[in-house]
């Protein structure tokens, strides 16, 4: 295993941990003020240990709320991610089995999101129904989930054509039976390494919105949500912005770096 692997499987284990165990790990609640320390500077920069990474413009410890919003960021990713691997999914068997005006449906369907730009339509949902947290994880997870349902039909149709999914067939097994128990098990790998790929471009997206102002909302925090109010304040407390955009990008080339590896560790092509 690469060095630079290694190290990114252990930045996303120390993510993990963070978001787990997040309620233990926070020195002082999110919303806690401190007004006579206002802005003051990480321990690095000359501030008090008493906040490690320093504080905002209303005196909130910036390392409790940078905690919270990787717990916050990561639930979010992670929930869209696993809606959009399993529509996409779902409709790309259904586009196998079913074949004909199915298929050609859900094509159409894959081809219209591809060419949506996400964000535009993102940003107009969200402005006209509100910015419920639900709401934002179910539409982040209508991101990338044609390129599962090309993926999954591709694969379904040439398992069609093998042997096992015949012989599967011809023994009376179900269709739910067929792709659930057989086939998806085959296809199990490209979908994880699609969704490594995926997972980056949801956390950037989530940080887009939320720096925006229409991803997590106030008194919440998330790490876009720190990035769009640290902005204002990034020539005099320039901490406030670098500390959850350090985060942001470490964490999302982590999760391209492992995605890349396990692409060439599980392609029968490459060994």
């Amino acid at each position: 295993m690469p060095a630079a692997v290694r190290v990114a499987l252990g930045w996303l284990a120390l993510m993990l941990v963070v978001a787990l165990l997040a309620d233990v790990l926070m020195p002082y609640g999110t919303t806690a003020l401190d007004l006579r320390n206002r802005l003051a500077p990480p321990a690095f920069m000359g501030g008090t240990w008493l906040h490690p990474l320093g504080t905002d413009e209303l005196g909130r410890d910036v390392l409790s709320r940078l905690i919270a919003s990787i717990r916050m960021s990561l639930v979010i990713a992670f929930g869209a991610t696993v809606i959009s691997a399993t529509f996409g999914t779902t409709l790309g068997f259904l586009a196998a089995h079913f074949r004909g005006v199915v298929e050609q449906l859900v094509m159409a369907l894959a081809d219209f999101q591809a060419a949506m730009p996400f964000l535009i339509l993102a940003l107009s949902v969200l402005a006209f129904f509100g910015n419920a947290l639900g709401l934002l994880v179910l539409l982040l997870g209508l991101h990338g989930w044609e390129r599962y349902a090309r993926i999954a039909r591709g694969l379904a149709v040439s398992a069609g054509a093998q042997g096992y999914a015949a012989a599967v067939r011809q023994l009376g097994a179900s269709a739910l039976r067929l792709y659930g128990r057989h086939v998806l098990p085959n296809i199990a790998s490209t979908l994880i390494v699609s969704m490594t790929l995926v997972f980056p471009e949801v956390i950037l997206l989530e940080s887009g919105l939320s720096f925006l102002g229409l991803g997590v909302q106030p008194p919440a925090t998330s790490l876009g949500n720190m990035v769009g109010y640290g902005r204002e304040y990034l020539t005099r407390a320039p901490w406030i912005l670098l500390s959850p955009a350090s985060i942001i990008v470490l964490t999302t080339l982590s999760v391209s770096l492992v995605g890349d590896w396990l692409r060439d560790r599980l392609d029968p092509t490459l060994r």
